[in-house]
Protein backbone atom coordinates (compact mmCIF):
# COMPACT_ATOMS: atom_id res chain seq x y z
CA UNK A 1 0.00 0.00 0.00
CA UNK A 2 1.24 3.32 -0.86
CA UNK A 3 2.32 5.70 2.43
CA UNK A 4 1.33 8.94 2.49
CA UNK A 5 2.62 11.74 4.18
CA UNK A 6 1.31 15.12 5.30
CA UNK A 7 3.66 18.06 5.35
CA UNK A 8 3.06 21.03 7.28
CA UNK A 9 3.58 24.59 6.16
CA UNK A 10 3.14 27.63 7.95
CA UNK A 11 0.31 30.78 7.18
CA UNK A 12 2.71 33.44 8.75
CA UNK A 13 4.32 36.43 7.32
CA UNK A 14 6.30 38.44 9.83
CA UNK A 15 7.40 38.11 13.05
CA UNK A 16 5.77 40.70 15.89
CA UNK A 17 6.80 43.22 13.41
CA UNK A 18 5.62 43.53 10.35
CA UNK A 19 8.73 45.07 9.32
CA UNK A 20 10.32 41.91 9.31
CA UNK A 21 8.98 38.80 7.12
CA UNK A 22 9.14 36.24 7.48
CA UNK A 23 7.30 32.34 6.00
CA UNK A 24 8.18 28.64 4.84
CA UNK A 25 11.59 28.31 4.74
CA UNK A 26 11.59 26.62 1.48
CA UNK A 27 14.24 24.46 1.00
CA UNK A 28 12.94 22.31 4.09
CA UNK A 29 9.37 21.44 2.30
CA UNK A 30 11.63 20.69 -1.28
CA UNK A 31 14.06 18.62 0.05
CA UNK A 32 11.62 16.32 2.12
CA UNK A 33 9.20 16.56 -0.68
CA UNK A 34 11.84 15.35 -3.07
CA UNK A 35 12.84 12.29 -1.09
CA UNK A 36 9.21 11.39 -0.04
CA UNK A 37 8.52 11.40 -3.84
CA UNK A 38 11.50 9.31 -5.11
CA UNK A 39 9.79 6.50 -3.05
CA UNK A 40 6.40 7.41 -4.52
CA UNK A 41 4.48 8.48 -1.07
CA UNK A 42 1.53 10.51 -1.81
CA UNK A 43 1.73 13.55 -0.31
CA UNK A 44 -0.49 16.77 1.09
CA UNK A 45 0.31 20.21 1.89
CA UNK A 46 -1.97 21.62 5.19
CA UNK A 47 -1.20 25.09 7.01
CA UNK A 48 -3.05 25.80 10.51
CA UNK A 49 -5.72 28.13 8.55
CA UNK A 50 -5.70 26.53 5.18
CA UNK A 51 -5.06 28.00 2.23
CA UNK A 52 -1.86 30.78 1.30
CA UNK A 53 1.65 29.88 2.71
CA UNK A 54 3.94 32.68 2.48
CA UNK A 55 7.99 32.12 1.42
CA UNK A 56 10.50 33.50 3.56
CA UNK A 57 12.75 35.82 1.80
CA UNK A 58 15.90 34.91 2.99
CA UNK A 59 15.58 31.04 1.76
CA UNK A 60 15.18 32.26 -1.58
CA UNK A 61 18.81 33.89 -1.20
CA UNK A 62 22.10 32.98 -1.77
CA UNK A 63 23.33 29.68 -0.05
CA UNK A 64 19.39 28.58 0.74
CA UNK A 65 18.13 28.99 -2.78
CA UNK A 66 19.64 25.80 -4.16
CA UNK A 67 18.57 23.51 -7.37
CA UNK A 68 15.57 21.58 -5.54
CA UNK A 69 14.01 24.74 -4.28
CA UNK A 70 14.21 27.12 -7.64
CA UNK A 71 13.14 24.00 -9.34
CA UNK A 72 9.99 24.40 -7.05
CA UNK A 73 9.33 27.86 -7.07
CA UNK A 74 9.92 27.97 -11.17
CA UNK A 75 6.81 25.42 -10.97
CA UNK A 76 3.18 26.82 -11.16
CA UNK A 77 2.02 23.59 -9.95
CA UNK A 78 3.93 22.89 -7.23
CA UNK A 79 3.72 26.86 -5.88
CA UNK A 80 -0.42 26.39 -6.58
CA UNK A 81 0.09 23.58 -4.08
CA UNK A 82 1.19 26.76 -1.17
CA UNK A 83 -1.34 28.97 -2.62
CA UNK A 84 -4.04 26.53 -1.40
CA UNK A 85 -3.00 24.74 1.28
CA UNK A 86 -5.58 22.29 3.11
CA UNK A 87 -7.05 23.23 6.45
CA UNK A 88 -6.70 20.88 9.24
CA UNK A 89 -10.27 19.96 9.65
CA UNK A 90 -9.87 18.84 5.97
CA UNK A 91 -7.41 16.01 7.04
CA UNK A 92 -8.43 12.53 8.38
CA UNK A 93 -5.49 11.27 10.15
CA UNK A 94 -5.92 7.72 9.59
CA UNK A 95 -5.17 8.47 5.92
CA UNK A 96 -1.78 9.41 6.71
CA UNK A 97 1.85 7.19 7.62
CA UNK A 98 3.83 10.29 8.96
CA UNK A 99 3.09 14.16 9.37
CA UNK A 100 6.52 16.47 8.84
CA UNK A 101 6.63 19.91 9.92
CA UNK A 102 8.64 22.31 8.12
CA UNK A 103 10.40 24.98 9.50
CA UNK A 104 10.90 29.30 9.18
CA UNK A 105 10.91 31.46 12.18
CA UNK A 106 6.94 32.09 11.25
CA UNK A 107 5.95 28.48 12.56
CA UNK A 108 6.90 30.08 16.03
CA UNK A 109 3.49 31.54 15.65
CA UNK A 110 0.97 29.33 14.54
CA UNK A 111 2.41 26.28 14.80
CA UNK A 112 2.13 25.35 18.86
CA UNK A 113 -1.02 25.94 19.97
CA UNK A 114 -3.21 25.06 16.92
CA UNK A 115 -5.32 22.21 18.13
CA UNK A 116 -6.42 20.50 15.16
CA UNK A 117 -2.60 19.96 14.36
CA UNK A 118 -2.21 18.97 17.83
CA UNK A 119 -4.84 16.13 17.28
CA UNK A 120 -3.71 14.89 13.80
CA UNK A 121 -0.68 14.85 15.46
CA UNK A 122 -1.81 12.34 18.22
CA UNK A 123 -3.72 10.42 16.16
CA UNK A 124 -1.14 9.63 13.35
CA UNK A 125 1.41 8.98 16.19
CA UNK A 126 -1.29 6.45 18.29
CA UNK A 127 -2.06 4.55 14.95
CA UNK A 128 1.23 3.48 14.90
CA UNK A 129 2.88 6.49 12.03
CA UNK A 130 6.02 8.65 12.34
CA UNK A 131 6.00 12.18 13.83
CA UNK A 132 9.06 14.16 12.33
CA UNK A 133 10.16 18.10 11.76
CA UNK A 134 12.97 20.04 10.40
CA UNK A 135 14.75 23.03 12.24
CA UNK A 136 11.74 25.45 14.01
CA UNK A 137 9.21 22.58 12.77
CA UNK A 138 9.65 21.24 16.23
CA UNK A 139 7.86 24.06 17.68
CA UNK A 140 4.66 22.47 16.44
CA UNK A 141 5.60 19.53 18.59
CA UNK A 142 5.73 21.64 21.71
CA UNK A 143 2.49 20.92 22.67
CA UNK A 144 1.10 17.88 21.73
CA UNK A 145 -0.43 15.64 24.14
CA UNK A 146 -1.05 11.54 24.08
CA UNK A 147 -4.31 10.28 25.03
CA UNK A 148 -2.96 9.88 28.65
CA UNK A 149 -1.86 13.57 28.70
CA UNK A 150 1.93 12.91 28.67
CA UNK A 151 3.62 15.11 26.39
CA UNK A 152 4.80 13.70 23.42
CA UNK A 153 8.03 15.47 23.72
CA UNK A 154 8.84 14.31 27.23
CA UNK A 155 11.66 11.96 27.55
CA UNK A 156 12.39 11.77 24.41
CA UNK A 157 15.87 12.42 22.45
CA UNK A 158 15.11 15.36 19.72
CA UNK A 159 16.78 18.17 18.24
CA UNK A 160 15.61 21.31 16.22
CA UNK A 161 17.04 24.78 15.34
CA UNK A 162 19.63 25.71 18.41
CA UNK A 163 19.35 29.21 20.39
CA UNK A 164 22.94 29.26 19.65
CA UNK A 165 21.89 29.01 15.86
CA UNK A 166 19.74 32.03 16.63
CA UNK A 167 21.92 34.07 17.58
CA UNK A 168 24.53 33.58 14.64
CA UNK A 169 21.48 33.80 12.47
CA UNK A 170 21.12 37.53 13.98
CA UNK A 171 17.42 37.02 15.23
CA UNK A 172 17.54 36.15 18.67
CA UNK A 173 16.08 39.69 18.94
CA UNK A 174 13.41 39.37 17.01
CA UNK A 175 12.09 35.50 18.10
CA UNK A 176 8.95 35.64 20.57
CA UNK A 177 10.70 33.10 22.28
CA UNK A 178 13.63 30.18 22.45
CA UNK A 179 12.35 26.80 21.53
CA UNK A 180 15.17 24.91 22.62
CA UNK A 181 14.63 26.01 26.24
CA UNK A 182 10.50 25.16 25.76
CA UNK A 183 11.34 21.91 24.64
CA UNK A 184 13.94 21.11 27.91
CA UNK A 185 11.51 23.09 30.57
CA UNK A 186 8.89 20.02 28.84
CA UNK A 187 11.32 17.41 30.08
CA UNK A 188 12.43 16.72 25.92
CA UNK A 189 15.67 15.16 25.75
CA UNK A 190 17.54 18.19 23.68
CA UNK A 191 20.48 17.30 21.52
CA UNK A 192 22.10 19.53 18.96
CA UNK A 193 24.97 18.85 16.51
CA UNK A 194 28.75 20.43 17.93
CA UNK A 195 29.06 22.93 14.95
CA UNK A 196 26.04 25.11 14.29
CA UNK A 197 24.23 24.77 10.58
CA UNK A 198 25.55 21.52 10.10
CA UNK A 199 23.26 18.85 9.08
CA UNK A 200 21.99 16.59 12.15
CA UNK A 201 19.22 14.43 12.73
CA UNK A 202 18.09 12.46 15.61
CA UNK A 203 16.06 9.11 15.44
CA UNK A 204 14.01 8.10 18.95
CA UNK A 205 11.34 5.33 17.95
CA UNK A 206 9.02 6.71 15.53
CA UNK A 207 9.83 10.79 16.50
CA UNK A 208 12.42 12.21 13.83
CA UNK A 209 13.62 15.66 14.09
CA UNK A 210 16.04 17.76 12.01
CA UNK A 211 18.12 20.39 13.56
CA UNK A 212 18.34 23.23 10.54
CA UNK A 213 17.85 24.02 7.08
CA UNK A 214 20.32 21.38 5.85
CA UNK A 215 18.78 18.69 7.88
CA UNK A 216 15.41 18.53 5.81
CA UNK A 217 17.22 15.70 3.35
CA UNK A 218 18.46 13.62 6.07
CA UNK A 219 15.28 13.98 8.34
CA UNK A 220 13.17 12.77 5.36
CA UNK A 221 15.37 9.77 4.68
CA UNK A 222 15.19 8.52 8.38
CA UNK A 223 11.61 8.67 7.85
CA UNK A 224 11.54 7.03 4.76
CA UNK A 225 13.65 4.19 6.19
CA UNK A 226 10.91 3.41 8.85
CA UNK A 227 8.27 3.63 6.47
Amino acid sequence: MTKRILNVVTNVSHYDDPTHPTGLWLSELTHAWDVFAEHDFEQTIVSPLGGQSPLEPKSLKFPNYDKSAKAWRADPKKMDLLAATAAPDQIDAADYDAIYYTGGHAVMYDFPDNPDLQRITREIYERGGIVSSVCHGYAGLLNVTLSDGSLLVAGRDLTGFSWREEVLARVDALVPYNVEEQMRARGARYQKAVLPFVSNAVVDGRLVTGQNPGSAKATAKKVAELL
